[in-house]
């Protein structure tokens, strides 16, 4: 069973900064591809961006590409969202998510991840 932990959400102004961070209870934490959702209000769950195990491959869905970045420190077992030029439609909650088995490449589905942080709230205003 791993466990995430997820800090660094906030209300901010559109255009501002924020850096989510995710720490796993588990010492194999380099074994597993992570990975960053979110979730606004009515909507489903989406795919942020992605971190291979050694933090060399990453992905961002097109609409975070040039603003977040995703990266992870392994002998910290976190993972990292740092997120630039907010904007109001980057309202959501995040989650941190552990692919479901070692080794697993980098993934946008959702189903392909079976353990979850709690969320982090993000609110950018306009």
């Amino acid at each position: 069973q791993v466990q995430l932990v997820e800090s660094g959400g906030g209300l901010v102004q559109a255009g501002a900064s924020l850096r989510l961070s995710c720490t796993a209870s588990t010492r194999t934490f380099s074994l597993y591809s992570m990975a960053w959702f979110r979730q606004a209000p009515g909507k489903e769950r989406e795919f942020v961006a992605g971190i291979g195990r050694s933090g060399t491959s990453t992905y961002n869905t097109d609409s975070v590409k040039g603003r977040f970045t995703i990266s992870r420190d392994n002998a910290k077992q976190t993972v990292y969202l740092q997120m630039n030029n907010l904007k109001p439609d980057d309202t959501a909650v995040y989650y941190c998510a552990c692919a479901g088995y070692s080794g697993m490449r980098i993934s946008n589905v959702l189903n392909d991840y079976k353990y979850w942080g709690q969320g982090t709230q993000v609110t950018v205003s306009s």
